[in-house]
Parts: C-alpha cells; sequence; structure tokens
C-alpha cells in the first residue's frame, strides 16, 4: 500500500471521529472541521493507548470500524477533558 494513502485514511477516520465525538459530548457547535481532526488524532492516540493497557497488544490490521471505535473512544475521552478543564460543562449567563 502507498504510505501517503495510509496517512490520509489516517487523517479521513481521525476527523471522522473527531466529528462524531464532538456530537456525543455536544461540543460540535464550538469546533470547526480543523479542530476535529486535532481531536480525532489526539483521540485516536489515547484510545490506542488505553485499548492497548485493557486489551494488550494485538499486532495486525483491525480494520476501519475498529479503528474508528478506537479513536471515537479516545476523542471523547479528549473532549471530556477539555470540557472539564475549561468549563465547558455548566450554565452560562448571556
Amino acid at each position: 500500500m502507498n504510505p501517503a494513502f495510509g496517512i490520509i485514511a489516517w487523517i479521513v477516520v481521525s476527523a471522522l471521529a473527531g466529528w462524531i465525538g464532538s456530537m456525543i459530548m455536544g461540543t460540535n457547535a464550538k469546533m470547526g472541521a480543523v479542530a476535529n481532526i486535532v481531536v480525532g488524532i489526539v483521540g485516536a492516540l489515547v484510545g490506542g493507548f488505553v485499548t492497548r493497557l485493557m486489551f494488550g497488544d494485538n499486532p495486525g490490521n483491525n480494520g476501519f470500524l475498529v479503528s474508528l471505535g478506537v479513536a471515537l473512544l479516545g476523542s471523547c475521552i479528549v473532549l471530556a477533558i477539555v470540557k472539564a478543564v475549561s468549563g465547558g460543562g455548566g450554565r452560562r449567563a448571556i
């Protein structure tokens, strides 16, 4: 496989995971496409770390849905941390 295709596929999966994660966590209106990609990439790293701790090292190609699920899990974790640190969970007076 062409390495450039792998990088592009990783960015697409990360962007999708970041977008779905922002919808789940209620931050979609505050974020743009670039932020979704960044959250997805960081989330993919966090999700990979968490799943490796829970299930051990699993070499090989796990497929699109597993990769998306791991990145989505990590994206939700990252967004929850960002919301907790920034105080984004409470109501704001206008």
